[in-house]
């Protein structure tokens, strides 16, 4: 079989944990959304980021992403346990070194998860959106929403902000904290079409409890640019039909995954939407490859998450808690062999 490197020349440094504490020290909004960027401007070959894998059981699922990092140092795999029927899950990201195959680190993907789906659509909108202060809207008042008005309010300014949230309560609630953290001007709207209104870009991070989308196309403006990251199931749905018909450019992160299962999309899809012309790659949009043509053109970024964006994070929180000294050394690790 294989020769074992315990030691000497061959020895690899140990295994890193860092716990999801720790990477709520390490994070920073500015650096997330600067490595993907970088990320998404290299090149990307498609073998490097394959489709994920669902197992599916009796009201749980497994899901698997991973991914080659184009920056040379690690690949990666990032697996999701989920269980409806106890409403439990747990994220862990895999780190291994691209050079050693040893497993550089262990981190809990439970906040990375939040960061890069924002860090990467703050990349997205900074590509679409024109350049001056954006009017922006929020749709949702939870984590994502949160993370979504952060990422893009540490590099892009923001005139003002509008949000909108089934519960009174709850959309009040998030326009406070939003306005303590980042002093920017933010109101609760009465309606989602009354904050989605005047607007430069609107953020969706909301689906309704019955599945019916929570953003109408005939709502929108020219030159609006749209984030949309609820629907990454076919059974989900965030945007509806005539949101897509408008868009003259659909951005995806994954084009196949966004294209065959997501609720938005098969539903456009069987109203005879071609939202199949429409689809560029995210890197490819980044890198100038396909571009708003017209400042009135509608540009709408579908995100249903990539290993790409959990594995650039990662690297970003191992660069970190190295330098800062944060993470624990595992005792035991896997020991790469000669093959």
């Amino acid at each position: 079989m294989g020769i074992t490197h315990s030691g000497g020349v061959g020895a690899v440094p140990p295994t890193l944990f860092i716990s999801d504490a720790e990477v709520a020290q390490l994070a920073d909004w500015k650096s997330a959304v600067q490595a993907l960027r970088t990320a998404y401007s290299s090149s990307i070959n498609p073998a490097m980021v394959p489709p994920r894998s669902m197992a599916r059981g009796d009201g749980m699922w497994l899901r698997g992403l991973t991914a080659v990092s184009p920056t040379g140092g690690h690949m990666g795999c990032k697996l999701i346990s989920a269980s409806t029927k106890h409403r439990r899950a747990s994220y862990l990201i895999s780190l291994f070194d691209e050079s050693t195959m040893g497993l550089a680190a262990l981190i809990d993907g439970n906040r990375v998860t939040g960061i890069r789906t924002a860090a990467t659509a703050a990349v997205a909108v900074d590509k679409a959106a024109p350049e001056r202060p954006l009017r922006v809207a929020v749709i949702g008042s939870g984590f994502e929403a949160r993370g979504l008005l952060l990422a893009l309010a540490s590099i892009r300014q923001l005139s003002d902000v509008k949000v909108f949230s089934p519960t009174p309560a709850s959309r009040e609630r998030f326009a406070q904290e939003m306005r303590s953290q980042t002093g920017l001007s933010i109101a609760s709207a009465d309606s989602a079409k009354q904050a989605v209104y005047q607007t430069d870009v609107v953020l969706c991070a909301a689906r309704s409890r019955d599945e019916s989308p929570v953003l109408k196309g005939e709502w929108l403006e020219s030159g609006m640019t749209v984030v949309s990251i609820g629907s990454t199931l076919p059974e989900q749905r965030e945007v509806d039909e005539e949101v897509l018909a408008k868009a003259s450019l659909i951005v995806a992160d994954m084009v196949e995954e966004v294209m065959h299962d997501t609720g938005d999309m098969l539903a456009a899809t069987r109203t005879d939407v071609d939202v199949e012309s429409k689809l560029v790659s995210l890197a490819n949009f980044v890198s100038g490859g396909a571009t708003r043509k017209l400042a009135s053109d509608i540009v709408v970024y579908k995100s249903v998450g990539s290993a790409l964006q959990d594995v650039i994070t990662a690297e970003m929180l191992l660069k970190r808690a190295r330098e800062k000294g944060l993470g624990t050394p595992l005792a035991n690790s896997i020991v790469p062999v000669s093959k």
